[in-house]
């Protein structure tokens, strides 16, 4: 449409101009320092036309160059460019020599060169050669030194995925000389710590974690086994366990799994009746698994408070399986036995554990019945072996006979109703 209009115009201004000359063709004259020239107008449109086209020949000469040289540039960075992405496919495919030369070749011409260094350091790792994967890591550093913290965060967490895990502390230490709070140092530290089972250092580090590149459930993982081993290790009395829950971040002092472990760690040394307030505080809070399972283990508690409120939250929380082992538990500590045996058949029957069937076969001897019993630690083995079905599984019938010890005198809803007489 553009390209019509202008034609039409150029057709009519030169109709015009043509009309126009053809009457009187005009005279042109120009005298300059002495030197005089004499033309009509078209031929001073001619002159100025080709002068025109003179000087754009003369500067495109000049700027030819240049031009080719971006044109080279761009050329080489859309071929690095290419090569990246077809490198980065061959990755996802699991095919890392190729993806690996494809990487290198991709260094000439790229204009972000650290990407395909990074990745060829992990595509080495891959193929089992540490020496290339440093090799490439290094040169990173050399031709980038501004990246240095990038190459050693990259370089420690490939240590840390190959098992190295000296050699991953030692480079996780440089980044802490430049950065001591970077978040995915942190997290990578508490992890290499977490492999050498450095409890006293993961501890230490913990009031650093709330700012760590760590996903809620992982960060939570790491502070109980380190709080819990750390505990263990040393046979920390009530001061010592106050002084590292005063410095934990407010983020994992309110963590279920956390205060679970807490709570366990003092009724150990004597405070139960504190464990049970403050797990039963936690849960009107956030009802979890971790605090159910921990309030039926408080020792040196008030068990038969502990009982009532586990029955309590029973009559709303009817289908929770770790609530009704927490019962089961409970009533065994009290030596209500026929309530320990229904609470636990229904837990198993909604949720088959190894701890359920370890206090199952527990509580199976206690009946005499010692063939069920080893079912049910077989049971719970085959759990942890992955096994279950190579093995025979434990039934929970609808109605369980349960020995008085004179014979099989009544089913477990009726020992629980004697039970509860008796009480």
């Amino acid at each position: 449409m553009k390209t019509g209009f202008w034609v039409l115009t150029a057709l009519f201004v030169g109709a015009f101009s043509a009309h126009l000359l053809a009457q009187d063709r005009g005279y042109v004259l120009i005298n300059f320092m002495g030197y005089v020239v004499e033309m009509s107008v078209p031929g001073l449109l001619l002159a100025l036309g080709v002068g025109y086209v003179f000087i754009r020949l003369l500067v495109a000469i000049w700027n030819a160059p240049r031009v080719l040289g971006e044109v080279v540039a761009d050329r080489r960075v859309r071929s690095a460019g290419e090569r990246l992405t077809r490198g980065l496919i061959h990755m996802s495919e699991g095919d890392w020599s190729k993806g690996e030369r494809l990487l290198a070749q991709s260094l000439r011409g790229t204009d972000a060169p650290l990407i395909s260094y990074l990745l060829a350091a992990r595509a080495a790792q891959l193929q089992g050669s540490e020496s290339r994967r440093d090799d490439w890591l290094k040169l990173a550093y050399e031709e980038l030194p501004a990246a240095e913290t990038a190459v050693l965060l990259t370089q420690a967490e490939l240590q840390l995925e190959n098992g190295e895990y000296e050699r991953a502390l030692a480079t996780l230490n440089r980044v802490q000389e430049v950065e001591s709070d970077h978040p995915a140092s942190l997290a990578l530290l508490a992890k290499v710590y977490y492999a050498l089972e450095d409890w006293d250092q993961l501890v230490a580090l913990l009031h650093k974690l709330d700012s760590a590149r760590l996903e809620k459930t992982e960060l939570d993982d790491l502070c109980a086994v380190a709080l819990q081993s750390y505990w263990d290790q040393h046979k920390s009395n009530v001061n010592d366990i106050d002084r590292i829950w005063g410095k934990l971040p407010m983020r994992l002092r309110r963590s279920p799994k956390i205060i679970s472990i807490h709570a366990s760690a003092i009724s150990g040394l004597g405070l139960g009746k504190d464990a049970e307030k403050e797990i039963r505080a936690a849960l009107k809070k956030e009802w979890d698994e971790n605090l159910i399972l921990a309030y039926g283990k408080i020792a040196d508690g008030d068990t038969e408070k502990q009982l009532r409120h586990a029955e309590e939250w029973l009559k709303s929380h009817s289908e929770d399986a770790g609530l009704l082992l927490t019962a089961a538990r409970l009533c065994m500590a009290l030596e209500l036995w026929g309530k320990a045996r229904s609470y636990l058949e229904s837990s198993l029957a909604m949720s088959p554990r190894t701890d359920s069937f370890a206090l199952y076969g527990r509580l199976l001897k206690q009946f005499g019945e010692e063939d069920n019993a080893a079912l049910a630690f077989r049971s719970g083995l085959a759990l942890v072996t992955t096994a279950l079905e190579e093995m025979p599984a434990l039934d929970s019938p609808d109605n369980v006979f349960i020995s008085d010890g004179d014979g099989f005198v009544s089913d477990s809803n009726e020992i629980i109703e004697a039970e509860s007489a008796e009480n």
